[in-house]
Formats: structure tokens, sequence, C-alpha cells
């Protein structure tokens, strides 16, 4: 009796084709006519796109982003720390700063801050003693870029908080018992033990996080806060070039969040080794 192999022939998915027919037809016609715009004036945008000034707003913005998130991150840890605590006041005060500031619009944020001279004229410290020992006006104290770094910052703390809860949440509670049974203070369970463990859960949210901190200080523009958005906004005030200039801003804003996302993409492999493939782990 003769044997004979089956060959394997694979399905085929002309669906797939069809569609990805139709969209790079769609994507193509849709850029066909944006390059067909008057308005949209190309030349206009290769001359400013590495404008000085523009330059400058791209490094606020990228300084922004960067410090806001570092003061983020560490707020954050501490609220999620005081919202696990055993204490009640600690916990309704973490609870309570997050529902403020997640349940207020950051623009408000921003503007709030950046006005913040309206409410208090000036910022007076006074010592039993010795009088005032700092007194200045408020509007100099927080400008625009102050107004901006605590608004970004606060708010992020509040979002970040509940990130970094749940992923101490997601470490196994043996884990801390284990360690105060062989004497670690709990300040050092959470830094050697629980956080290092929490990292694998927290890490990919943050990454999403630092690439929305980046789009949001498009926001303080409202209050000149000196970034991206205003240096753009000055310019097309000036020669009522707005959809260029728009596209100036657009573009750079998808080169740094293409460059985060590359960096997040590494950060979050280097994080997830042994859990997406088990095999890594055993290296």
């Amino acid at each position: 009796m003769e044997i004979t192999s089956a060959r394997a022939v694979p399905v085929r998915h002309y669906g797939r084709w069809v569609t990805a027919a139709v969209l790079f037809a769609i994507a193509a016609l849709f850029l066909d006519t944006l390059l067909r715009s008057p308005n949209l004036e190309p030349a206009t945008i290769g001359s400013y796109l590495f404008k000085d000034y523009v330059l400058r707003g791209v490094g606020v913005t990228l300084a922004l982003t960067g410090v806001a998130m570092v003061l983020g991150t560490i707020g954050a840890i501490v609220l999620a720390v005081l919202r696990l605590s055993a204490n009640p006041v600690l916990r309704g005060f973490a609870w309570s700063f997050i529902w403020f500031f997640r349940g207020t619009p950051l623009l408000v944020q921003i503007i709030f801050w950046g006005f913040l001279g309206a409410l208090f004229p000036r910022i007076t410290v006074a010592l039993p003693g010795l009088g005032a020992v700092f007194d200045q006006p408020t509007s100099v104290v927080i400008s625009g870029t102050t107004a901006a770094v605590l608004a970004l910052s606060l708010n992020e703390m509040a979002y970040a908080a509940e990130i970094v809860r749940g992923g101490l949440l997601a470490v196994d509670r043996g884990q801390t018992e284990a360690a105060h049974a062989l004497g670690m203070p709990p300040g050092l369970t959470l830094r050697r033990i629980v956080l290092p463990q929490a990292m694998r859960v927290i890490i990919p949210p943050m990454g999403n996080e630092t690439i929305t901190m980046l789009k949001s200080t498009a926001l303080v523009s409202v209050i000149a806060g000196r970034d991206l958005m205003t240096v753009v906004q000055g310019v097309y005030g000036g020669n009522y070039k707005v959809i260029p200039l728009l596209a100036v801003a657009a573009l750079w804003y998808l080169a740094l969040v293409s460059v985060l996302s590359v960096g997040q993409y590494f950060v979050e492999r280097r994080f997830g080794r042994g859990v997406n493939n088990p095999r890594e782990g055993l290296r």
C-alpha cells in the first residue's frame, strides 16, 4: 500500500487584501486632497520647521514633559503609599487629593495657577520675631513656566497614583510578609521588594502617561508657557498663516511622540522579560 504525504495549503485571506487595498486608496485620496489644498503651503512649513524660536519651543515642551513626569511620578508613589496606609487620615488625604485633581479639567488647573495672582496678589512668608522674610508679587514668583509645571505635575500625580497603586496591589502580599519576617522595615520592603516587582505593571501605562503629558503641554499656551504651541500661536498671530504653522506643530509633536513610543517599546520589553516569553526569564 502506497503512503502519500499530505501537503498543507495555507488559508487564503482574500478579505485582508481587499480591505488593505480599500484603506490604501482612501489614504492616498486623502493625502492627494491635502497636498492640493492652497492653504497648506508646504514651502511655508519647511521654512518654519527648524526656526530657532520653534526649536526653543520644542526644548521647553520637552523640559515641561520631563520635569512634570519626574515630579508627578515621585508624588504618585507617595500618594499610592498613603492610599494603602492603615492610617485613615493619610488615606483620606490621598483620596481627596486624587479626587480633586482628577475631577477638574487640566485646562482649568493651568489657568488657575497662571492667574493665581488674582486670588493672592502677593506671596508673603513671615516668621515670629523676624517679620516678613519673603514678600514678592505672585506674578513674579509664579511665572507662566512655573504655573505650567505646577499644573502638569499635580495633575499627573493624581492620575499616576492610581497606576502605581494598581502595580503595588498586583504584587502578592506574601512577598511583603516574607520581607517583614526577615526583619526588613516597611520602607526598605517597599523599595527593595515591592516596587521592583510592581514595575512590570506600572511601566506600560506610565509610558502612555508620558506621551499624553507631552501632548498636554500644548494647553499651557493659554498662559504663555513658552512651549511649542505658544511659539506657533505667536507666529501665526502675526502672519495669519494658521494652517502651515499648525502643521509645523503637528509634525514636531508626531516626531517627539514617535521617539517616545520607540523608547516605551524597549522599556516594556526590558521589564516584561520572562512574562511575555517565559524562556527569556531562564537566560
